[in-house]
């Protein structure tokens, strides 16, 4: 913690509310990480694809993670708080309070997450409209945006949706619980919603899909007052969040952003000067930034608008002021790596050992990967092993939520080997489908030359590398681990006023750790893998039209 002697040292609070965790992060002027603090959240399951979290337990983290940080801190040196979170859906009623998302009547389940899939006929109804505002997510819509989630309240909760006070993305909620605004961020109508950043809303999209309850009252449930992300929301931190918080009254809280919008804004724009990377002296369009978490999302700006089939946007200003924004993504990365390596039968072998050891479930892995190569590279193990990774649907660049995962190769084995086999090729084939959001970017007008990765699986040597030699391009990782806190952190630095600019704040906050290079001898064998990784999802769906077809 800082000394008598760091007096004139500025801090900002950044705080990230991910799926199964709120964590907060108290970082200087430099980008440096001070202090870090995490908890649970809880998450329910009540039927298959229904997700709920408690925005009242979400605060409550917050607020818990918050003190833990600052504790000790002259708060004179805290000049700024940022938010950011998962792009879920928060429901509160006319008198401010948590509102059932569910059949049960349960209030305090009162957020849809993000990776709720419940919405999948109102989706398919919104994307038969064919509307204007889906050019602006790659053509079709995705379940896990909230036009269809809202549909889905008005046709199944219908006395909810009569006591809807505010539907909030989250980020904005946290926003709004620190400061009483109800403003919203660029970054989630522009993201989540379909405003655009010239037009605003489009009330004939609203009125096509059933929705134009929510035009008569000129937007007021859903936002009619638009920030742009690290903007100061209000006169700052409220009285009662304040002491929630263990902040000072009057702080300024910035206009928050979605969680892999903060990583992005963590990593993207870093000084990379003297590591011979191919971004160098060039914009910062040249960059795609990769948050690797529960699910991946791979964020690329541009100058002008590009339209990418099956990736969503362009959205104008929602990352990074005065750049479009490309947004891929893959709805199950960690979360698939977890199940098919805890699923298999010698994950209690697998646990066991790693606990032995002292190591965790993925280093322990790692290193039998290393025992059982021989002299092959690692990769090479998986010649004859081959998964389709989308388990839970494709978000990019097929947007087709239908589709399944795939394993080709199995055999009766089913020892330590097989578990570690299994798990190389499910990485690699998370690694397949980052290159086939790139070639998909880049097929349309983006010219990437460099990763810059965030996010618990960039921990992963296996998982950064396999990105580095499958797609060809250097990895990027971020000096701090946590680059979404710094990304957050950022937010708050530019609505204290800090800094003239969030590109400023970026190119001072945002460090380089190091960088991972492709091993270009191995290229011809990964071409072949993706060969076959195209073939999968051909194969998935002939046989779908053959069964289809009954």
């Amino acid at each position: 913690m800082p000394g008598e002697k760091q007096t004139a040292v500025k801090y900002y609070v950044g705080v990230d509310v991910g799926s199964a965790s709120v964590r907060a992060a108290l970082v200087d002027g430099f980008g440096t990480v001070v202090a870090h603090a995490e908890q649970p959240i809880q998450v329910w399951e009540p039927q298959p694809d229904h997700y709920e979290q408690s925005s009242a337990d979400i605060w409550a983290a917050c607020c818990s993670v918050t003190k833990e940080v600052v504790r000790g801190v002259d708060a004179s040196q805290i000049r700024g708080l940022g938010f950011d979170a998962t792009c879920s859906l928060v429901v509160v009623d006319k008198q401010l309070q948590p509102l059932a998302v569910n059949c049960e009547g349960q209030n305090h389940r009162n957020v849809i997450m993000w990776m709720d899939h419940r919405a999948v006929s109102q989706v398919e109804r919104i994307n038969a409209t064919q509307h204007r505002v889906l050019n602006y997510v790659g053509g079709a819509m995705s379940v896990e945006m909230q036009p269809p989630k809202l549909l889905w309240i008005k046709e199944n909760l219908p006395e909810s949706w009569e006591k809807v006070g505010y539907f909030f993305d989250l980020p904005d909620f946290l926003s709004w619980k620190a400061t009483g605004v109800t403003a919203r961020s660029l970054c989630t109508v522009v993201c989540k919603w379909t405003y655009t950043s010239d037009r605003g809303w489009d009330d004939s999209f609203w009125k096509m899909i059933g929705l134009e309850d929510l035009v008569k009252d000129k937007y007021e449930k859903i936002g009619n007052h638009v920030l742009s992300p690290g903007e100061a929301v209000g006169k700052g931190l409220t009285p009662e969040a304040a002491k929630d918080l263990g902040l000072p009254e009057g702080i300024a809280v910035a206009a928050s952003l979605i969680d892999a919008h903060a990583g992005g804004l963590g990593v993207i724009g870093a000084d990379v000067k003297g590591h011979s990377l191919p971004c160098e002296n060039e914009p910062i369009t040249s960059r795609v930034a990769m948050i690797c978490g529960t699910s991946s999302c791979h964020m690329g700006v541009s100058e002008t608008p590009i339209f990418v089939p099956g990736v969503w946007g362009p959205y104008f200003s929602a990352m990074v002021p005065g750049l479009w924004l490309n947004e891929g993504g893959q709805s199950a990365t960690g979360k698939l790596i977890d199940h098919v390596v805890r699923g298999h039968v010698a994950f209690p072998e697998l646990e066991a050992k790693a606990a032995a050891s002292a190591h965790s479930i993925y280093t322990y892995l790692n290193s039998h990967l290393d025992l059982i190569k021989k002299s092959l590279p690692v990769g090479f193990l998986t010649v004859d092993l081959h998964v389709w990774p989308d388990f839970h649907g494709n978000r990019s660049p097929l947007t087709d939520l239908t589709l399944k995962g795939m394993v080709v190769g199995l055999t009766l084995s089913r020892g330590l080997d097989e578990l570690a086999l299994i798990y190389l090729a499910t990485i690699q084939a998370i690694a397949l489908g980052t290159r086939h959001i790139l070639e998909a970017m880049q097929a349309a007008g983006h010219d990437v030359t460099t990763l810059f990765l965030c996010g618990g699986l960039s921990k992963n040597p296996l998982f950064v590398q396999m990105h580095a030699d499958i797609t060809g391009k250097p990895v990027v990782l971020s000096k701090e681990v946590e680059s979404v806190l710094v990304g957050a952190a950022i937010l708050g630095a530019c609505a204290s006023g800090d800094f003239a600019s969030i590109q400023e704040a970026m190119a001072k906050m945002g460090k380089i750790g190091r960088v991972v290079q492709p091993k270009h001898e191995h290229k011809r064998f990964y071409d072949k893998k993706y060969e076959v990784f195209l073939k999968l999802v051909e194969h998935q769906r002939e046989y779908r039209s053959i069964m289809n077809s009954l």
